[in-house]
């Protein structure tokens, strides 16, 4: 197995349940819901996304051809002599390359693995939090995850539309702009995340306090 990777470093989670928690974070290439390139975007499932996740030439990016290999450069990026190792596969779509082996291996250097997926593809054993974030009008097959996180509002995907979906946690993320200049994000869309969490309370609000912050 060759795994593409787009970029890794060193940071903390910026939302969600681990939010504040270092990381070290591992942006697979591709995408299952977008090619991203902006001449497909209008044609795209998901059409909102702001990451660059083609090609690997990205900060600790590049090809590494096998889990031992992609193991050992992540654990590089970790503070030498600490423990509470944590690393979060994202994309894209991380669940096009990671699987068992690589999964094994993180174990093995005692990290413990969170993924950040779409939901479309079948999840491999031995993630210690899979995260779900839908996409538009994707088929989200993932029924039971550790953390629902939704952008809102999608026209095509609301919040009814998951309850099926077992999850300890449920977030909504407001589909804002942040304006770097301020640390309150633009109003619009958070207030109405706001007001369903409000009248839906299995529901929370999550902000990107990453982006708020300047965090990288």
């Amino acid at each position: 197995m060759t795994y593409s990777v787009k970029e890794a470093f060193y940071s903390l989670q910026g939302e969600g349940a681990h939010t504040g928690r270092p990381a070290v974070f591992c942006r697979f290439t591709g995408c299952n819901l977008w090619s991203g390139r902006a001449a497909d975007r209008a044609g795209a499932i998901c059409q909102f996304c702001d990451t660059d996740f083609i090609g690997t030439d990205g900060q600790h990016g590049g090809r590494f051809h096998s889990a031992e290999a992609l193991a050992d450069h992540i654990l590089a990026l970790w503070p030498e002599g600490c423990g509470h190792r944590y690393v979060i596969f994202t994309g894209g779509e991380p669940l096009l390359q990671l699987d068992t082996d690589l999964i094994q291996a993180m174990h093995a250097r005692e990290f413990v693995v969170g993924v950040e997926s779409n939901g479309t593809l079948a999840a491999p054993e031995g993630i210690d939090w899979l995260c779900v974030s839908p996409k538009g009008t994707s088929d989200v097959v993932v029924k039971h995850c550790d953390e629902l996180k939704l952008v809102f509002p999608q026209s095509a995907a609301p919040p009814e539309r998951f309850s099926h979906i077992r999850a300890t946690h449920r977030y909504l993320s407001p589909m804002n702009p942040y304006d770097a200049n301020r640390i309150t994000p633009q109003s619009d869309h958070t207030q109405a995340a706001i007001a369903y969490c409000l009248a839906n309370p299995e529901w929370r609000l999550t902000l990107q306090t990453h982006k708020i912050l300047g965090v990288d």
